[in-house]
């Protein structure tokens, strides 16, 4: 039961990386692309995570999270960067 459930959050977060692709590369402005690529990051860390429970390995979570660690410095420093340059 507890697979199924975990397999449907996999196929939804699948769903999710493509949809904020798909806005990633066709949004209008810059801050589109910018949240588009946070969503992505977020989503993907949930990817890693779930593959981290199906394949029974704890070191996948800390490759999540450095990764959410980075991810967030570099949304921070272009989202500065777009408000008044570096």
């Amino acid at each position: 039961m507890v697979n199924t459930i975990l397999t449907i959050a996999v196929v939804i977060m699948m769903l999710a990386l493509m949809l904020t692709l798909y806005r990633f590369i066709k949004g209008p402005t810059a801050s589109d692309r910018l949240i588009s690529f946070d969503v992505m990051t977020v989503s993907s860390l949930s990817l890693i995570a779930l593959i981290a429970k199906f394949s029974e390995r704890i070191i996948y979570l800390d490759v999540a999270l450095v990764y959410g660690l980075l991810s967030f410095l570099g949304v921070i420093i272009v989202a500065r960067y777009f408000e008044k340059g570096i």
